[in-house]
């Protein structure tokens, strides 16, 4: 068994005879020094330190091999104290000098690493090499010593940058690092000099474009972040120039041209998944989804293990209507998530399963996700909270749909011990749920509760208002909305709930003049299309046809997308059997954005009604009635299909119902001349029964 030192024993004899003969020796991998050759003159003593020397930076080298072969400390130092004892013989050798700076700084020695290198540039202040190592220890050392440490050593790298950029002008990655530090200590016109010098040396460098364009991105120069990337000669583009373009087009919120730059990364790079992927969601973005869902599947079939790309189809074939492959998509998902019980994966399938009407494994999985994200200790970041109140408020929607307003109810009251604004947001839903329920005396209460628990909450107010005002207390919650007005005369909220408030009272003028007080408040875009929507409406209920389209037209122009305007502007031209074509393109869109809002399923279903298309008008009525039986309105359409389609029985049994959830339903609610159309409907739907019964007397009412 070797050890080391009859490892070593040949290389003394090659440094003998190095010196003896004159020659330079070699070890196999590394060179070393030139041996001392004995000039004319020299005395045997030289000649013996400079023999010493050499021994010992061989012993050294062998060593530092050996650190670097095996991983042993021991080594390193053993090498470290040739080294020493090389030095105490050739104590000005900028070689040995060099070599064992290095190792100090390999071996994690820093200060002695310094301190070497500074000996170095004592001896000599253009030692390039030493200018580097130095430069090198200081970047290893940033963010290791604490802020102000940091910064001291951030300050030490660009004063060695700076030195090393005079010694190699036209070192292009040098410029570049210098750009780096000098951008990091906040001085951006000394970074740009530096970037600006690295691309007159080298104009179709993609690297130095990259660091530019992150550099002016970084500053929030954008534009000239696009102009260095696009400034480069078109062969020196390549993929990455154009992903990078891409990005930066997207931080500009411009999508159409980082789409066009990222199909031209793909096109340089076809099988290139990272820009594929930037695409798919940039078409999401840009609303191709055709062309989006198309590069999703290529994605999954690229790579068959990525669950994201199935996640991203299965919202593409949700927007499109197509729950059950959505919901096989999130499946597949799932199946290949790392976590099973990812919480966003089990979102999206417990979203598809409420859109598809399997509300019971909606309410499952929602309380499932619910239970996981609940800590009982009740303490939350941020993050946490919204998340969590985001899922609450999904269970509580599914227990509202299924008819099940005190689970709804607990739900909102846990998340109402989130505090702030989740207890204000949810003590607005629980009055919502009562309402819908027809449990007013309830609403009513849950809102005074509001209003005790923030008494300085502006909305609890309005809520209350709104509340006192459907039930008898009309007065009263005008009032306290007027009271409200006072205060804060520029508070919208008040004039849309004053306004809504007069609207349910039928007094048409009063909220008209409400909302001309509110148009004079409204600077902004979006309150000035809440204005025109809430006047749309009133002109609606008012039976000002024509001036309510025309209000409708308005808020689609400020927002094509707008579901409520959609289902609503739609809803009244079906309606009245007016332009049912643009009436059902326009529900259409409604529910292809809001998928289980019953109010959009039974307005799609009257549209076809209209139109003579039964099977889909009880398709969508069917579904509507599922989400929301009480509803009477949802009820009396379902009973005209009924009855339309040659099943008076069930048309009466569906007008019955709709008269007993009229009877529940506060004024304000409903319109007393519907409720008369119904009562007619029923009352000859049960003397045709009685008379195909051959029993008069069935008929009459009791």
């Amino acid at each position: 068994m070797n050890s080391p030192s009859s490892r070593l024993l040949p290389l003394c004899l090659l440094a003998t005879f190095a010196l003896a003969s004159g020659l330079s020796a070699q070890t196999g991998k590394t060179a070393a020094p030139s041996a001392p050759v004995a000039a004319p003159g020299t005395d045997d003593a030289a000649m013996s330190s400079q023999a010493n020397a050499y021994y010992h930076y061989m012993l050294a080298h062998e060593y530092e091999e050996m650190a670097t072969t095996f991983g042993r400390s021991e080594y390193a130092t053993r090498a470290i104290e040739e080294y020493k004892m090389a030095l105490n013989d050739d104590p000005n050798s900028r070689f040995l000098n060099s070599h064992l700076a290095e190792l100090y700084f390999m071996t994690g020695r820093i200060r002695e690493a310094v301190l070497a290198a500074q000996e170095r540039i004592r001896q000599d202040p253009n030692d390039l090499d030493a200018h580097k190592l130095l430069a090198r220890v200081y970047l290893r050392s940033l963010g290791g010593q604490g802020q102000e440490g940091s910064g001291q050593m951030l300050k030490l790298a660009i004063g060695e940058y700076q030195k090393i950029v005079q010694l190699e002008p036209n070192s292009v990655d040098d410029h570049l690092m210098l750009a780096r530090l000098y951008a990091a200590d906040h001085e951006s016109p000394q970074a740009e000099e530096q970037l600006d010098a690295a691309r007159r040396i080298d104009p179709g460098s993609e690297d130095t474009a990259l660091i530019a364009n992150r550099f002016y991105m970084d500053t929030g120069d954008t534009q000239r972040a696009i102009d260095v990337l696009k400034s480069l000669p078109d062969d020196d583009q390549t993929s990455r120039t154009e992903f990078q373009l891409g990005a930066t087009y997207d931080q500009q919120k411009d999508t159409k041209n980082a789409v066009a730059a990222y199909r031209k990364a793909l096109d340089l790079e076809p099988d290139n998944l990272d820009v594929e992927r930037a695409l798919a969601k940039d078409l999401m973005a840009d609303n191709q989804w055709d062309l989006a869902l198309k590069a999703w599947k290529d994605i999954a079939a690229g790579d068959p293990t990525d669950p994201e790309a199935w996640v991203q189809i299965a919202q593409i074939d949700q927007r499109n209507g197509k729950f059950e492959d959505a919901l096989s998509a999130v499946k597949k998902a799932r199946d290949l998530a790392a976590d099973p019980n990812s919480l966003e994966i089990q979102f999206e399938e417990a979203v598809l399963d409420d859109a598809i009407g399997h509300l019971d494994d909606a309410a499952k999985l929602f309380g499932q996700m619910a239970a996981a994200m609940e800590h009982p200790s009740g303490q939350y970041s941020e993050e946490e909270k919204g998340n969590y109140a985001l899922v609450l408020d999904r269970l509580a929607e599914v227990y509202r749909e299924q008819s099940r307003p005190d689970l709804a109810i607990a739900t909102y009251q846990r998340k109402a011990s989130l505090g702030g604004d989740f207890e204000a947001q949810a003590y607005d839903e629980e009055v919502e749920t009562y309402r819908e329920a027809h449990q007013y005396d309830k609403a009513v209460a849950t809102a005074r509760e509001a209003v005790e628990k923030q008494p300085k909450s502006i909305d609890a107010k309005l809520t209350l208002a709104r509340q006192l005002a459907d039930t008898g207390h009309p007065e009263e919650g005008i009032n306290m909305a007027k009271s409200l007005l006072s205060a804060n005369p520029k508070n919208l909220d008040v004039y849309y709930q004053l306004s809504q408030i007069y609207t349910d009272l039928r007094r048409w003028k009063d909220a008209g003049e409400v909302l001309d007080a509110a148009r004079k408040q409204a600077t902004k875009k979006e309150d000035q299309m809440m204005v025109i929507f809430d006047r749309a409406m009133m002109e609606d209920r008012a039976r000002h046809y024509d001036e309510a389209e025309a209000d409708f037209r308005k808020v689609l122009a400020m927002d094509p997308n707008n579901a409520l305007t959609l289902n609503n502007f739609g809803f009244m031209l079906a309606d009245r059997g007016v332009k049912l074509d643009e009436a059902l393109a326009m529900i259409r869109k409604a529910v292809q954005l809001e998928p289980t809002n019953y109010a959009y399923l039974d307005s799609l279903g009257w549209a076809y009604f209209r139109l003579g298309d039964y099977a889909q008008a009880e398709n969508n009525l069917e579904a509507a009635i599922a989400r929301g039986a009480t509803d009477p309105t949802v009820h009396d359409h379902l009973g005209d299909l009924y009855e339309k389609t040659g099943r008076l029985k069930q048309a009466a049994a569906q007008w019955e119902l709709s008269l007993n959830e009229y009877a529940r339903t506060v004024q304000a609610d409903m319109d007393a001349g519907e409720v008369s159309k119904v009562q007619k409907k029923l009352d000859s739907a049960r003397v045709r029964l009685a008379k195909e019964s051959g029993n008069p007397q069935a008929g009459k009412p009791e």
